[in-house]
């Protein structure tokens, strides 16, 4: 997959896509039906932002995406996308008005050839453009566009919010029931206390910044290993919080590979969240903390190789 940043000066060979379009927080069923629609009748693409249009307008507001940019370049990779827009949001592109934006950036300088959007997809200043208007205005420019209907499951509308909550209530397995996939959360390893390693239990530390946290507690995990000579797939109990047993504060996960050995120091993961099995718990002293880790890395390998 191709990665493209700047809509202005695109290589010509990408030109001629056709492309989904919206912000692909997840990627879940309902994005993944738009972007069925796409493909077939040119290359397939995805038009996107980054950063997310809400971190520019509500800088202030609490972290709420579900994948930072390289996890949701990596989902869209496995579903057959060959090019990524991912245009640069900043004031200059959220300033446009819906026409300029489909015929300067859309037509002119992407030159695609067809986009399909949710029905409920708004754009351009103010998101005073509707599903309808870009319709209008592909027929004036020359691409053509597909209005996607919304994705229900037992009655209940797929989103990103939807998704949110789950992950909120400890309920995993419903967040993977919308997002078509486990939820996971992607990223180098990094130099944390090491207290992990002093219990006999290695952790992979990896922050959360940016990024709408899920219950606190610890998870049955599905870890791959991204990058390295030990690249591949392992099982693993991960602690997602604050480590109230060290008065921790700042949101990180920490992660231990069962049966693994080796320095993961640097390398990329991608962590997914399988089952909730406990909340963040205070002990009296280590030997508590320990006996409780081995229970949860058991209860966590029980669950993994069921399935």
């Amino acid at each position: 997959m191709q990665i493209h940043q700047d809509w202005q000066w695109l290589d010509p060979a990408a030109r001629g896509a056709s492309c989904a379009m919206g912000n692909f927080d997840g990627v879940h069923l309902g994005h993944q039906a738009v972007i069925d629609l796409a493909r077939g009748q040119a290359p397939l693409g995805i038009v996107t932002f980054e950063p997310h249009p809400r971190q520019v307008f509500a800088p202030e507001a609490p972290p709420f995406r579900l994948m930072n940019a390289e996890s949701r370049a990596n989902r869209l990779a496995k579903l057959g996308v060959e090019h990524l827009f991912q245009l640069p949001f900043n004031t200059t592109l959220a300033g446009l008005e819906p026409e300029a934006f489909a015929r300067d950036v859309l037509a002119g300088g992407l030159g695609i050839s067809h986009i399909v959007v949710g029905e409920d997809f708004c754009f351009g200043k103010g998101r005073s453009g509707t599903a309808a208007d870009l319709r209008m205005l592909g027929q004036r420019y020359g691409f053509a566009t597909t209005v996607a209907a919304l994705v229900q499951i037992a009655g209940q509308e797929v989103s990103s919010t939807a998704i949110r909550q789950a992950l909120s209530e400890g309920r995993p397995r419903d967040a993977a029931a919308m997002l078509g996939h486990w939820h996971r959360i992607e990223g180098a390893v990094i130099h944390g206390e090491k207290r992990g390693r002093e219990l006999g239990f290695p952790t992979a530390n990896m922050a959360l910044d940016g990024l709408h946290l899920p219950r606190f507690g610890v998870y049955a995990v599905k870890v791959d290993v991204l990058s390295g000579p030990q690249a591949g797939p392992y099982m693993g109990a991960a602690s997602l919080g604050v480590r109230p047993m060290f008065d921790g504060d700042v949101p990180n996960l920490e992660t231990h590979l069962l049966d693994f050995k080796g320095d993961l120091y640097g390398r990329h993961l991608s962590v997914a969240l399988v089952d909730y099995l406990r909340p963040e718990m205070k002990f009296d002293g280590l030997p508590g903390l320990i006996e409780q880790m081995q229970t949860d890395c058991r209860h966590a390998r029980m669950i993994l190789q069921a399935g």
